[in-house]
């Protein structure tokens, strides 16, 4: 697929050196996916355990719930096994609890 730009008000076709320079740069933006989707995913998870560090602080330890303790496993746990951005996309979070 051809490509152009407009110089001075005119549509000018890209050079084979602009068009490889531009596949390089769409290549690396799509190998890029992966870890975006994986960076986004933990910046998530890492709000939802911030939000919940007080259930597990040492002066109410005896007072955590076994299913909030579950819940802060489950985050933590993420996002093992996730090798695809699809997996990264389609991630079910757990159910915090009340």
């Amino acid at each position: 697929m051809s490509r152009f730009k407009i110089v001075n008000n005119q549509r000018i076709q890209y050079t084979p050196k602009e068009e490889a320079a531009r596949d390089a740069e769409e290549k690396a933006w799509a190998d890029g996916a992966f870890d975006r989707a994986l960076l986004n995913l933990r910046d998530n998870r890492n709000s939802l355990l911030a939000e919940t560090d007080w259930w597990a602080t040492l002066d109410r330890a005896d007072l955590i719930t076994m299913d909030q303790k579950i819940y802060r496993q489950e985050l933590r746990e993420l996002p093992a096994g996730l090798d695809t951005v699809d997996k990264v996309n389609a991630v079910t979070w757990p159910k915090k609890p009340e």
